[in-house]
């Protein structure tokens, strides 16, 4: 690294970039792929790279490995691969909780080397509450640390998290700044850490096994059962109490000329599951829906409170089911619960604009947020990532609702697997990409491209829920984050940066300057995008292990790994909120599990990335 390094014009252009794009992410006052935008095009403008290179990164090797590891996770689960997971760890548990545990955590570990994290905790929700319903384990006591396990066993292939596919191309950009003399820094092959992350994921496969039942004591007032098939549940926790029963509007009922929102809104009024009109029948009708003199409502609530309502508004109350009888068959229809995720579509939307029922025939009943639960008035609830929905609906329905990826449902409800029947094509062409990525000197994007290709031929996806499989907004957050790592290396701005931190670290030993940058990388990604946390500090953990004679190597390897780590605010990793809803944590369990695992897994990474790294 060139001493004595002077902060140029292009430098406090950077710096000021840094800083807004920190800040963005933080406050989230902007979308974080708007401001990624916004970034890049700044960059653009200011000809911090040259403008030719600009959008790079959407055609890099990091964005094209991401898409193609989230066709094929959508491809494994479209076949039933996590529902024959689901069956093989009941079988070998044999009912005992802690085998039980251990398994869960070792399966969805092991698998999050191959697949995404965040898609993974999405596809094992169901997978924890079919086995938490069949077995009466609380659902709490499984899904934490099964998230813990799958950020733990991210670091083992290079493909399974964010800041792992981008390193490559962030030390790429860095060789290209290289100073003269300093020795080419070798990109990392599929498996280069599988110790590392090997190592990681034994030791939190280990902390859970002795510590669940004191980090996670099971609710006196739990069940233990998985929620959607208990109507008790549904009672106890949302206030959805009661059963279906049929209402016929008659002529001088004060319904008629309303539509069923205006309905809904009456006091005392039951919640409108079905309608029937004329001819046409229909579950979860659109809030618009008219109601007319003859008109047959399917509505819920206590018998008590039915026949109230129905005595207020000169509606006839049938003594048992018979237009609905077939459609609130628990075979076909019934209540589910489904998580809303940091990247669905539906944040920050009102659940009335989102048209549930038109859509796709879903009514939404309550949302739990925390320990708040919103019954009255939902239609007016703005959603946030974590809430839990209470939806009722036909399965069919429910399942080619779940397809959007805008909720994952977690509750276990009768449903086909999509394909089974392709499930070893899934599997073959899987194993493929793994194969070519770690025996042949095939590039990883064009690897891992080769399995997405073959599962469409194959048929096990099509083309549309291949386009739907993709995360579009990670893959835009990562593409233009990229130019910002670029500019830190070709400016100058990260060899700056490890001058000056070097001045007051640089009498620590290497393991005290390795600590610090693990830290640091550490505290940025629980305050912003883990992606934004590894394109700000890789370059500067690369040019600190230049000035100070350490290895790029490790330096680079160890921010990646503790951007990935983050284990205290469910905030900061979208798969700790997949699971906070659904499992009821609060913010307490997670610091409570996440502290100790933290600092050990710190220890673990740094004494293993030396001995991988000599």
């Amino acid at each position: 690294m060139n001493s004595g390094l002077v902060l140029s014009h292009d430098m406090l252009l950077v710096l000021g970039l840094l800083v807004f794009t920190v800040l963005m992410l933080v406050l989230e006052w902007v979308r974080g792929d708007l401001v990624a935008l916004l970034v890049v095009v700044v960059i653009g403008i200011t000809r911090l790279i040259p403008v030719e290179q600009l959008f790079d990164g959407f055609a890099g090797n990091a964005v094209i490995s991401l898409i193609a590891v989230m066709i094929m996770g959508a491809g494994l689960d479209r076949t039933g691969v996590l529902n024959k997971a689901a069956s093989l760890i009941l079988r070998l548990a044999g009912g005992v909780e802690t085998r039980l545990g251990l398994l869960i955590n070792a399966m969805a570990g092991a698998l999050s080397s191959v697949i995404q994290s965040q898609a993974l905790a999405a596809l094992f929700l169901p997978v924890a509450s079919r086995v938490s319903a069949r077995t009466g384990v609380p659902l709490g006591r499984l899904l934490l640390p099964m998230a813990f396990c799958i950020l733990a066993g991210t670091n083992t292939t290079m493909i399974s998290n964010s800041p792992l596919i981008l390193l490559n191309d962030l030390i790429a950009s860095a060789n290209r700044n290289l100073p003269p003399g300093a020795q080419t820094i070798e990109p990392f092959s599929l498996f280069a850490i599988a110790p590392i992350g090997i190592s990681l994921l034994l030791v939190g496969l280990a902390y859970f096994a002795l510590l669940t039942r004191r980090l996670l004591p099971a609710d006196e007032d739990s069940q233990g059962v998985t929620p959607g098939r208990t109507e008790t549940y549904f009672a106890e926790t949302y206030g959805i109490d009661g059963e279906v029963s049929e209402l016929t509007v008659t002529t001088e009922s004060p319904l008629v000329g309303m539509s069923v929102v205006e309905a809904e809104a009456l006091r005392g009024a039951p919640l409108i599951l079905a309608i029937k009109n004329g001819e046409e029948t229909r579950l979860a009708p659109p809030a618009d829906t008219m109601i007319w003199v003859g008109t047959v409502l399917g509505v819920l609530g206590k018998r008590e409170q039915v026949n109230e309502f129905a005595n207020l508004n000169l509606l006839r109350v049938q003594a048992r089911l018979s237009v609905f009888r077939d459609m609130f068959n628990p075979n076909r229809a019934g209540i589910a619960e489904a998580v809303v995720p940091p990247t669905s579509r539906f944040v920050k939307q009102e659940v009335g604009d989102l048209r549930l029922r038109k859509r796709f025939g879903v009514s939404v009943l309550a949302v739990y947020r925390g320990e708040e639960v919103f019954r009255e008035d939902v239609r007016k609830t703005a959603l946030r990532a974590g809430d839990t929905l209470v939806l009722h609906g036909f399965w069919r329905d429910l399942t080619l609702a779940a397809d959007e990826r805008d909720f994952v449902v977690v509750t276990d409800y009768p449903k086909e697997d999509h394909r089974p029947s392709k499930i070893w094509h899934a599997v073959a062409f899987f194993a493929l990409a793994m194969g070519l990525g770690l025996f042949t000197d095939v590039k990883l994007s064009v690897a891992m491209m080769t399995g997405a290709v073959g599962m469409l031929l194959a048929g096990v996806l099509n083309m549309d829920e291949a386009y739907r499989a993709v995360n579009w907004k990670t893959i835009f957050t990562l593409a233009c984050l990229i130019p910002l790592g670029w500019a830190m290396d070709s400016t100058g701005t990260a060899a700056w940066i490890a001058q000056e931190a070097l001045r007051y670290l640089g009498g620590l030993p290497q393991w005290g300057l390795q600590a610090c940058i693990a830290v640091l990388a550490l505290l940025f990604s629980q305050v912003m995008s883990n992606v934004g946390a590894a394109v700000m500090m890789v370059p500067m953990a690369i040019n600190f292990a230049l000035a100070s004679g350490g290895n790029p190597a490790a330096y680079a390897m160890i921010v990646a790994i503790s951007t990935s780590n983050t284990f205290l605010i469910p905030a900061a990793s979208p798969v700790l909120l997949v699971v906070a809803g659904p499992g009821g944590y609060t913010s307490r369990d997670f610091l409570r599990a996440g502290l100790p695992l933290t600092a050990l897994l710190l220890v673990v990474m740094l004494v293993a990335v030396n001995l991988v790294f000599r």
